[in-house]
């Protein structure tokens, strides 16, 4: 929901509040790591109005968001809002200033190119509509998938990107392509009018100044979780069935090192300085011995 303005009278104890320009943040000055914890406040000041809270302190909007109070504080203050000495902020006031600032107070037209699995599940979200964002076209270059519908809306070819983009007027596209076709959408996409992107392609996008480009990279982020979870000395439960087939795997690349080293393998002699054993048999062997234990590296 996008809260509308409040009278400058309604303003709960006249809060220390100071309606600035319609500025881009960038403009403003306001930094990167603000800009992305903002969004993070407007969800949850969405939350609190859902429960009927009128005012909230500095302390408990810090605890809900996941930030410290002084945190907080000084991010407000890029909105020009300090709010209230034991009062705190007003609700419905706070939640227009950080949607005025982020752009959600308005709806952005969004393009998305790929209706894959994750395009498709992309398009699905829910949430959106509620933050400003509105589905203006889908596109892939597929011919089963062209002429379907996704939230109501028709999933174009991906040669009509060009005309689609001008007619939408849209800014702002969503890249869900396989990695191989994903620069060359991106630079379309661009030369179309785009200025905001966010890449889920498996791949790094370059773009040239002036366009603004984001990567989510969901395997990526698993693997940051997966370091922090054998840091703390966690180790994934392996079924036993997983366990001899990693074993085999590792088997079939081992090397065996050696001087002058004549193995048969499938009917061929080979020697050298090292030898892969990648023998069927050999790699059952190792295998066997690394289940119970006994393998020596």
């Amino acid at each position: 929901m996008t809260p509308s303005q409040p009278r400058a009278d309604e303003a709960l104890g006249q809060p220390d509040v100071q309606l600035r320009s319609d500025r881009s943040a960038t403009e403003k000055g306001i930094p990167d790591a603000t800009i992305a914890r903002l969004p993070v406040y407007l969800r949850t000041l969405n939350m609190m109005a859902e429960d009927g809270v009128a005012t909230i302190s500095s302390g408990e909007l810090a605890d809900a968001a996941g930030v410290n109070s002084a945190q907080l504080r000084k991010d407000l203050s890029y909105l020009g809002t300090y709010g209230t000495r034991g009062v705190g902020y007003d609700v419905e006031y706070l939640r227009f200033q950080i949607g005025r600032e982020i752009g959600s107070a308005q709806e952005w037209p969004v393009v998305i190119v790929g209706l894959g699995n994750l395009g498709t599940a992309l398009a699905n979200y829910s949430g959106f509509g509620s933050r400003g964002f509105k589905i203006a076209a889908l596109l892939d270059p597929k011919p089963s998938l062209i002429g379907r519908t996704v939230v109501g809306v028709p999933i174009s070819d991906l040669a009509e990107l060009e005309t689609i983009v001008e007619q939408t007027a849209a800014r702002i596209a969503v890249i869900a392509t396989p990695a191989a076709g994903a620069q060359r959408v991106c630079d379309r996409l661009v030369a179309a009018g785009i200025r905001s992107i966010l890449n889920f392609a498996p791949t790094a996008l370059t773009v040239p100044p002036g366009v603004n480009l984001r990567k989510v990279d969901l395997g990526q982020e698993l693997q940051i979780l997966a370091y922090h979870e054998q840091q703390q000395g966690h180790q994934p439960v392996v079924s036993p069935a997983a366990a001899d087939d990693s074993a085999t795997k590792v088997a079939r690349h081992r090397v065996i090192p050696g001087q002058q080293v004549g193995q048969k393998i499938k009917g061929k002699s080979t020697a050298g300085g090292a030898v892969a054993a990648t023998g069927d048999a050999a790699a059952e062997q190792v295998a066997e011995k690394a289940a119970t234990g006994q393998a020596q590296s």
